[in-house]
């Protein structure tokens, strides 16, 4: 890896979108793939559970075991991912990403149980924590902090636009060819493409990082002014990182339960609104252009909801994103009709664009580069994490009533919850924007 010169090291690594270009398309390629990944296993796993792998229709906890399992891994090697970035660079945390989802397709093909999907999701959280979290640091590296809501919004976009595609793709392909060799081709596919173009095309973006700090350091930084998060030395440890961005400071802290409800809300469309399609004379291919349009409007909107929070300030985007996300749950078991559960998925998209990059950006904006990407992987512990504890709290309603309705007023009720807090506790964090809160 070549490190800049320590006279000036701005020189050589410059920070904006158009001069790193190149490296920008790059980054967003390959979180497409790390989309197509996870998306193809939204709408047909869920609705083939009972028949290919003997889960009982009512089994709800059994059958959210697969994301239980995701979530843990994940959540935990988020913050893995961005503390050993710091140390061994973002490009091979990335590729390990990759190498780890070379198991995923082989046993969901082999599967002889459903224990083997809890498996294979062992791996696909591995590949989660590693590749997904490095494409989103890679980009917050390279580009300035202005632009961040737009870096954002173009990775989350490139992401979920590829897991409504997958969802989409996965259930016409298993009508063809039956699930397993659907999903076998379909993640062997793009395994090996987003493998072979990480090791020739992506460079390792972790100088810019130190280029940063060196500017902020030597006071040659230009543009807003950041308002980094105070209370942490240059260097901090681990578990300094982890208790300061999780519970000691108030705006970190609101951000993290905030990831934490929009998890559990896609946990609830991942697994239980396909069930609950299915259970009210959806086909297949009908479940996979709901959970599909949901996806495309998610990652399609974020085009327009990242550069808006860089216009006006990130905290009323996530606040306003949060209740939208609750109103379309809502809604979901309100309405009847293939169009209206289009509509409702609409509204679910639009409200997770609103929240889901400028999150990330919000982390972003206050943590010193020296740390940052360890307070983006402890914030994206507690989001992922979302996916186990949503599992395990909606599995257990779900169960508990025989119904999955229920399931979907708690997290309506969740949503509307993370919101006030959001509302009452979290400063604003765009360094061009007054702070909405005292200071703490």
């Amino acid at each position: 890896m070549n490190h800049p010169a320590t006279s000036s090291p701005h020189d050589a690594y410059l920070q904006g979108i158009r001069v790193n270009l190149h490296q920008f398309v790059w980054q967003a390629v390959q979180v497409f793939f790390v989309g197509l990944v996870i998306g193809m296993e939204r709408t047909v796993l869920p609705v083939v559970a009972a028949r290919d792998f003997g889960v009982p229709k009512t089994s709800f906890l059994y059958l959210l075991s697969f994301v239980i399992s995701f979530g843990l891994v994940k959540g935990a090697l988020n913050f893995v991912a961005g503390r050993l970035s710091e140390r061994i660079g973002r490009k091979t945390v990335l590729v390990l990403g990759w190498l780890a989802a070379i198991p995923i397709p082989l046993l969901i093909f082999f599967a002889q149980s459903w224990w083997w999907i809890v498996a294979a999701n062992l791996f696909l959280g591995i590949n989660q924590g590693f590749a997904w979290s490095m494409t989103v640091t890679s980009k917050v590296d390279i580009t300035r902090a202005e632009q961040r809501g737009l870096a954002t919004g173009i990775n989350e976009f490139a992401g979920y636009a590829a897991v409504g595609l997958a969802g989409l793709a996965t259930a016409w392909m298993a009508q063809l060819y039956g699930p397993r060799a659907a999903l076998l081709g379909f993640a062997s596919g793009v395994i090996a493409l987003a493998l072979a173009t990480a090791l020739l095309f992506v460079r390792e973006t972790l100088p810019w990082a130190h280029a940063e700090r060196h500017r902020h350091a030597s006071g040659t930084h230009t543009g807003p002014r950041p308002r980094f998060a105070e209370g942490l030395a240059e260097h901090p440890t681990s578990r300094q990182v982890f208790a300061y961005v999780s519970f000691g400071h108030p705006t970190f802290s609101a951000l993290c339960q905030a990831g934490v409800a929009n998890k559990v809300a896609d946990t609830l469309l991942w697994v239980l609104f396909p069930l609950y399609l299915h259970g009210h004379g959806l086909g297949l291919v009908q479940v996979g252009w709901v959970t599909g349009v949901y996806g495309l409007s998610w990652g399609a909107s974020q085009l327009w909801t990242g550069p808006l929070s860089d216009r006006i300030g990130r905290k009323r985007p996530v606040v306003a994103g949060l209740w939208l996300l609750a109103a379309g749950v809502a809604a979901a078991v309100l309405v009847h009709g293939f169009a209206a559960w289009l509509s409702a998925a609409v509204i679910m998209g639009v409200g997770m664009a609103l929240l889901y990059p400028n999150l990330i950006a919000s982390v972003a904006d206050i943590a010193y580069p020296s740390w940052r990407s360890s307070a983006l992987g402890t914030y994206r512990y507690w989001r992922d994490t979302g996916y186990a504890i949503g599992a395990l709290v909606l599995g257990l309603v779900a169960q508990a009533r025989g119904a999955v309705e229920p399931a979907f007023w708690v997290t309506a009720g969740w949503l509307v919850l993370s919101g006030l807090w959001m509302l009452l506790r979290a400063q604003e964090t765009h360094p061009g924007h007054l702070p909405t809160t005292p200071s703490p």
